[in-house]
């Protein structure tokens, strides 16, 4: 933003110093006074011309985010009516995912992270934290950033998720460290009946856990 004197903010205009003037003293056109000289912002005489500059336009990303696969749908829904609610710009997308927040690879999260990197929005707005990401939201946002967007979060603290989505979330962290520890059990355990197979000795069971 510029702050201009009478001359410069005529020709910004494109009109004769005397006609701004008289705009100004009819309080057609907002000027500030330093001292005994007018001055004129240009954001004030791009709002008289009905011109808004790309720079100032805020354009909004609503994510939402539900842990369940199915039903929630209200959650979903409650979500997005909040945001929009107390929205103070122009809402351009709303990307929602079903999935759990320690999930890299939710279908809603990818499609924003593109969106954002062709310029489509500059800002994110969530309900809470975690409906980004139940870990490493500091990571996602410092990678928005890069695409120069922002991250709003409209409840800073507490967790939305609950007692019952924590614990889902869990579980599936839990099911997964299980069944990679399973899987590399399994290997160990057919590489030592190859190995017997092929000395012809009896495979050592395996100690129970």
């Amino acid at each position: 933003m510029a702050r201009l004197r009478l001359a410069p903010a005529a020709a910004y205009l494109g009109v004769h110093p005397i006609t701004l003037r008289r705009w100004a003293d009819d309080g057609r056109v907002e000027v500030v006074w330093v001292g005994r000289e007018r001055r004129f912002d240009t954001e004030a005489l791009d709002a008289f011309l009905g011109v808004t500059s790309d720079v100032q336009k805020r354009r909004e990303a609503l994510y939402v985010r539900v842990s369940g696969s199915t039903g929630q749908g209200t959650s979903l829904s409650a979500q997005e009516a909040e945001l929009r609610a107390t929205s103070s710009g122009e809402v351009v997308a709303v990307f929602k995912d079903r999935a759990s927040g320690l999930r890299e690879n939710r279908p809603g999260l990818g499609r924003l992270l593109k969106a954002a990197a062709n310029d489509g929005f500059t800002v994110v707005r969530v309900t809470h934290e975690d409906r980004l990401a139940r870990f490493g939201v500091v990571w996602l946002t410092g990678l928005l950033a890069q695409c120069g967007v922002t991250v709003e979060v409209l409840h800073p603290k507490g967790s939305a998720g609950g007692r019952e989505e924590l614990l889902a979330d869990f579980m599936s962290l839990v099911s997964t460290f299980a069944g990679r520890m399973y899987g590399i059990r399994s290997g160990e355990a057919r590489r030592r009946l190859l190995a017997a197979a092929g000395t012809g000795t009896e495979p050592v069971a395996e100690p129970v856990a």
